[in-house]
């Protein structure tokens, strides 16, 4: 089926007045309740150019034309409507936006997209375009530099939805010679197949399966690793028996067939969930054969179609149907799954922000952050794949590098064509800016180079004026490297840095250089000179902790460095007490600061100097009554070292 057909069903009643019009209405109205797109558009048009309207019928000739993918002529009549009535539901604003969109008319189309936004701000469509008013930039820096070519095995009729098995490529087809549907009079779609030659090209076309392919539609097969159980969407069609819901409709479902002896396939059943009242369709299998995703309407569904996942159970029966939950599914479509080796999740929407039409959207090791219930960002894949118009049915092979998706975008042979890439080889890039880390000052000149994970020189640069340094064409994806900094008269520094699978990701990584060479002055505090961190004492105590020890050391070697400094030790409290309490405590602290420097340094006595100031030059606002955390406090109970002499 193609990509359309999972879509909320419009029951609307024609409530035209004019005999002259009633049987050119009456037939545009069974027309359109069937899906015949293409003769109601033909209908409906006629009565319109002949002067006729009414809400009802420019809804109706404006959803004629959406649904069929004629996008200027929607937006044509959607505006008509819009222009002309005031109480006009919502979401044909929604739909004008994604009609003008698809004729790229993007500043009209954000325009109507922000006022459905307004009177439906709860709306998951609305939440990502407002997330995402700069969409267009951020498209432009996602999309990828590579060529998609429209592939041999077109045809003038609808062809999409590839899948490898073995050395074939598989897909569903209009070319087929039995009776056409009525949707867009073209044949019922059969699967078929094409196989790989020497030079990488796919020919020779053929029937994938007699037993698979019936006289209604077949699509997307997705097989487990084991090449031995295939799942497939067709009508719901079993037992040469057509089954149609209370309104007449007849569903898709999902089918499972079994390889046989002879390698021809049998033992098709349908799959448990299936039913009667909504669709399910579009299987993918997980590189492991543990998950089965697919697009269903089922109760739960929050749009016209959602993504869904269900267990493959180690003897081959499937679990229960899980939603992706609202963070993939919005109130449009989704559909048309795809998980590569990586675990990365594809599919398409109309109801995330995008080109217009279906866009192919990408959320990076969805499988493993799915199960631990982790973050993720769903992500346009941006041009060439994405247009303004349809594009879907995206499926990579990673060991090939052949990638493949569906378009009905322009300058194609015909209806929906399959377009083929080669996957590009996963580069980014590193930049940042170079700091002081005291002063926070860009560091021009600094000498930043790159290692990989091995210890390997990759490259080395050297700051501009503003501090900038920039890596392209060296990152690949999912490694480790390592950035080093380094300066005259700075402390050089490294960092480590992981690379990960997102194609376009411009990894950001500011580095920050300790200072070197200090000029200390009379009544330089060694404390901000050496950066060192304050000198913690525990609540209530004067003892010197293990972590204050460290930077006490520090203070040592540079008295020893200098034999005739002196240095003003001032020992503090925080106000959590009596103030002669502090003042004692504070004594007590600097007497325990200054004699382990004296013992430990083995130092003259009459080099350091000394005083407690109990709690009378806070850091902070924590006096006496106001609240504070124990971090606060604690930032208080501190000693500064003052040169007095140098």
């Amino acid at each position: 089926m193609t990509k359309r057909n999972i879509i909320s069903l419009f029951v609307i009643v024609i409530t035209f007045s004019g005999f002259a019009q009633e049987s050119s209405l009456k037939k545009a109205t069974k027309n359109y309740e069937k899906f015949s797109y293409v003769k109601t558009s033909e209908v409906l048009l006629e009565v319109a150019e002949n002067g006729y309207q009414s809400k009802d019928l420019f809804q109706k000739l404006g959803n004629s034309f959406y649904f069929n993918n004629k996008m200027e002529e929607a937006s044509q009549w959607y505006k008509e409507l819009i222009s002309t009535y005031t109480d006009v539901d919502v979401e044909y604003y929604y739909r004008y936006a994604q009609a003008l969109k698809a004729v790229e008319n993007y500043a009209e189309a954000d325009k109507w997209m922000q006022k459905f936004v307004e009177i439906k701000s709860s709306d998951l469509r609305g939440k990502s375009f407002t997330s995402q008013k700069d969409y267009l930039t951020k498209i432009k820096r996602l999309s990828e530099d590579i060529e998609v070519v429209n592939m041999d095995i077109n045809t003038k009729l609808s062809d999409f939805g590839s899948n490898q098995y073995k050395n074939k490529l598989l897909f569903a087809s209009s070319r087929g010679t039995g009776k056409n549907y009525k949707w867009n009079n073209q044949p019922y779609l059969d699967v078929f197949a094409v196989t790989k030659q020497d030079d990488g090209s796919y020919a020779n076309t053929e029937n994938f399966d007699k037993a698979v392919n019936t006289k209604f539609h077949e699509s997307t097969p997705s097989f487990l690793p084991t090449d031995d159980v295939m799942y497939f969407t067709r009508n719901n069609y079993y037992n040469n028996k057509l089954e149609r819901d209370k309104e007449g409709i007849n569903r898709l479902q999902m089918f499972r067939a079994r390889l046989q002896d002879d390698n021809s396939w049998g033992n098709i059943e349908p799959i448990h969930f299936n039913s009667e009242d909504y669709s399910v369709a579009h299987p993918a299998v997980n590189i492991s054969g543990t998950k089965l995703y697919f697009s269903s309407d089922m109760p739960g569904t929050i749009g016209n179609s959602d993504l869904y996942v269900v267990d493959i159970n180690e003897d081959g029966t499937l679990g229960e149907p899980i939603n992706l939950s609202a963070k993939i599914n919005t109130e449009a479509q989704e559909t048309f799954p795809y998980v590569n080796s990586n675990g990365d999740l594809y599919f398409s929407s109309n109801g995330h922000t995008g080109l217009g039409g279906l866009d192919v959207f990408i959320v990076r090791n969805f499988e493993e952050k799915f199960e631990k219930k982790q973050p993720y960002i769903i992500e346009n894949l941006g041009r060439p794949i994405n247009s303004s118009t349809d594009d879907f049915g995206y499926y990579e092979n990673l060991g090939t590098m052949e990638g493949f998706f569906t378009s009905n975008r322009s300058g194609g042979k015909g209806d929906d064509d399959i377009y083929s890439f080669t996957v590009p080889e996963c580069i980014q890039d590193i930049s940042g800016v170079v700091f002081n880390k005291k002063t926070n000052e860009i560091l021009a000149n600094a000498v930043v180079i790159l290692f990989d994970g091995q210890g390997n020189k990759v490259s080395e640069t050297t700051t501009n004026s503003t501090g900038n340094y920039e890596f392209q064409g060296f990152i690949k994806c999912e490694y480790d490297y390592l950035i080093r900094a380094s300066k005259d008269k700075y402390l050089t520094s490294e960092t480590r840095v992981s690379a990960t699978d997102n194609r376009k990701q411009d990894l950001k990584q500011k580095m920050y250089l300790d200072i070197n060479d200090v000029a200390i002055t009379e009544g330089t505090n060694l404390r901000e000179a050496l950066n060192l961190k304050p000198i913690y004492f525990d609540f209530d105590k004067a003892n010197i902790r293990p972590d204050a020890e460290i930077e006490l050391q520090k203070v040592i070697a540079v008295l020893r460095k200098f034999p005739d400094m002196k240095i003003d030790v001032k020992s503090h409290t925080d106000s959590r007490a009596p103030k002669a309490y502090n003042e004692a405590l504070s004594s007590r602290r600097n007497i325990s600061t200054i004699n382990y420097i004296i013992k430990v340094g083995n130092m003259s006595p009459d080099r350091l100097t000394g005083k407690g100031y109990g709690e009378s030059q806070l850091t902070n606002k924590c006096s006496d009554g106001v609240p504070c955390s124990k971090e606060e406090h604690q930032l208080n109970r501190r000693s500064d070292f003052i040169v007095i002499t140098n």
